[in-house]
């Protein structure tokens, strides 16, 4: 069976890049289709034929022009000679060419946000030169109809969608008006268990790039009001920001080892994920694995697993004084670090790679018919 995988692209680390990663493990042999790779931020790919397009290629002053040339590149990618396409996809992957026996699964992480979703973010910082982004911005405007008329056209080509999470599902239905199936990503359960005797839990920890849509800001002044410790471990444009809200009862890390992120999450009395744009979130599920709840807005892939008061809790507003009885309602609590990290396995790499082997056994068997 002739099969091949296709991503929108490989220039870093993330959990689009996790799932290419264990698709490539279940299937060393195929090659990865993508507009653009860079070995030197992202090493997991070494042994694999990686195919890149010629986007490759492209000058640095013309990339922020991706999403159009994507869309032009894939709908040009012709992969009719396969028996089986796996694309993962939050962008425009998706859009490729298959032959009638070709089955194409599409893993999507998400509709594309800057058509769907984050539309008006995109638009209100393009990222382009000063001088240039209103140039931008009327630019966007008059495409972003056309290109989202082939975002959802480029939705059907799938045979058989997947969504990561049950959030992401809600937003396929809305936005592709397609049925999808939820396939939880990869998580690397194992790594972060526990072994040998606990230590004590104390004080509470974030983690991520520091973006303004992430909200760590919430999770600082909460702490700074409880006058509880907090450890901040990330980087990113708001950090200086960040550091300015924070009192002395918070710490900012900012190159951590793997070890070293695996003891703070088995010390912490809580994870805390005060964003509310994630469509799953790799990095809570990760806390969990080494038993510490998770404090998470409730919207989004945190629904799919933080239980209140078994797993975690949910806050219902984005403001400090939501986070702030969240947090006390953790103090109170004595939660059974052991089955969070049990619940936390639903989510595991193994899980990923049953159900998707699953999915795939289906799909062939129904093309046969």
């Amino acid at each position: 069976m002739k099969v091949a995988i296709v991503c929108d692209w490989l220039n870093g680390i993330g959990g689009a890049e996790r799932v290419v990663l264990e698709l490539h493990r279940m299937y060393p042999e195929a090659p990865i289709y993508t507009s653009q790779y860079d070995p030197s931020k992202i090493s997991w790919f070494k042994d694999a034929d990686v195919r890149t397009t010629w986007l490759q290629h492209l000058p640095k002053s013309l990339k922020k022009f991706l999403p159009v040339l994507r869309a032009w590149t894939f709908s040009r990618l012709d992969l009719s000679d396969y028996d089986l396409v796996i694309s993962s996809s939050g962008a425009e992957a998706k859009g490729i060419k298959t032959g009638p026996n070709t089955v194409h699964i599409c893993y999507c992480h998400s509709p594309t946000h800057y058509y769907w979703i984050r539309t008006e973010e995109y638009l209100k910082r393009p990222g382009f030169p000063i001088g240039f982004n209103w140039l931008a911005k009327l630019g966007l405007k008059f495409l972003l109809e056309p290109l989202k008329r082939w975002d959802r056209q480029a939705s059907k080509h799938p045979d058989i969608m997947l969504a990561n999470s049950t959030h992401t599902q809600a937003m396929i239905k809305k936005y592709y008006r397609r049925d999808s199936t939820v396939v939880f990503p990869p998580v690397e359960t194992e790594r972060f268990k526990q072994r040998g005797k606990p230590e004590l839990r104390h004080g509470f920890v974030v983690t991520g790039r520091q973006t303004p849509y992430k909200r760590i800001d919430l999770a600082v002044l909460a702490c700074n009001e409880l006058k509880v410790p907090l450890v901040v471990i990330g980087n990113g444009p708001e950090h200086k920001r960040l550091e300015k809200l924070a009192e002395r009862n918070v710490t900012f890390l900012t190159n951590v080892t793997d070890f070293e992120m695996i003891n703070h999450y088995q010390t912490a009395l809580a994870f805390i994920f005060p964003t509310d744009t994630e469509d799953f979130g790799i990095a809570p599920v990760e806390a969990m694995a080494a038993g510490t709840p998770v404090v998470a807005y409730g919207k989004g892939g945190p629904l799919d697993y933080v239980i209140p008061g078994k797993t975690g809790f949910l806050f219902k507003k984005l403001r400090v004084e939501s986070v702030v009885k969240a947090l006390q309602e953790v103090q109170a609590k004595n939660f059974n670090y052991e089955a969070i990290a049990e619940h936390a396995n639903s989510f595991s790499v193994l899980a990923f790679n049953r159900n998707m082997k699953t999915v795939v056994k289906e799909a062939l068997d129904t093309s046969k018919v």
